[in-house]
């Protein structure tokens, strides 16, 4: 999950695996696989640099379940 803010400034928390299409419009827009469209502040770039961090997390940890 990463962290996104709404344009009403609320912050909220996507799951990244459903992400479809990442769009500037020139908001950002997020379709998800099932066609939900969510408008962030975030830019595409900061949106994918949070997705490479999350799954990156995810990643060592299941690194350091293995050696455990």
């Amino acid at each position: 999950m990463i962290k996104l803010t709404r344009l009403n400034g609320k912050e909220f928390y996507f799951n990244s695996e459903i992400i479809e299409t990442l769009d500037v419009t020139p908001d950002t827009v997020i379709t998800t696989v099932q066609s939900k469209k969510f408008i962030v502040k975030e830019s595409i770039e900061d949106i994918v640099d949070r997705i490479i961090e999350f799954r990156g997390r995810v990643f060592r940890a299941q690194k350091d379940n293995e050696r455990n």
